[in-house]
């Protein structure tokens, strides 16, 4: 399933949040005393007409992306949503640019993914068509699973899968530009 949404990123949860229920859009927060080391706090991402209230909210950055929906999320479709998101910021490899990068992320590198990550329950890739403002990322991977712990400690199935999923990102995406990855909870403020 695809669809096209806007993300706005932010410094804070708290502004997120508010977009978030005014836009009746969803919140990925990382809850976390301290974000200040991390490219940004919170998204709020959505199908919505309301792009100037996104772009005066967010403070880090909005983006219209193709939401891919590689594995569904389980569960309830509105209220705070069980489990943890790992939220990892894309930044194309420079040698192939963002349409290959994009490319070998959907086409290659979801399936190995599905694959390699066998603990995880849902998995969306937001991959950015268009930047309105912020920093030039190409996407943001949304990895899903039950608990915190599941996320650190069964992200990879084997030692090999490990070595293969780190392999397989370094050809598509700067690991070095790519920014750390947020530890997320989902709150959706959509109608059921």
């Amino acid at each position: 399933m695809k669809s096209f949404e806007l993300v706005a990123a932010f410094s804070t949860a708290d502004a997120a949040r508010q977009l978030a229920r005014e836009a009746n859009a969803c919140l990925l927060a990382d809850e976390r005393e301290s974000t200040a080391h991390l490219p940004f706090a919170a998204l709020v991402y959505g199908v919505t007409d309301r792009l100037s209230a996104f772009v005066d909210a967010a403070d880090v950055g909005v983006y219209l992306v193709c939401n891919r929906v590689i594995k569904s999320r389980p569960g309830s479709t509105t209220g705070e949503q069980p489990g943890v998101i790992g939220v990892f910021t894309l930044v194309a490899n420079p040698d192939l640019g963002h349409a290959k990068a994009d490319a070998h992320w959907r086409d290659q590198h979801a399936p190995l993914a599905l694959e390699v990550h066998v603990a995880m329950t849902n998995y969306r890739q937001f991959s950015i068509v268009h930047r309105f403002s912020g920093p030039e990322w190409d996407g943001f991977a949304l990895c899903g699973f039950d608990s915190l712990a599941d996320l650190r400690d069964k992200f990879f199935d084997t030692p090999e899968g490990e070595v293969a999923i780190n392999q397989d990102v370094a050809r598509f995406a700067d690991g070095r530009k790519s920014p750390r990855r947020i530890l997320a909870t989902e709150t959706r403020f959509t109608a059921a």
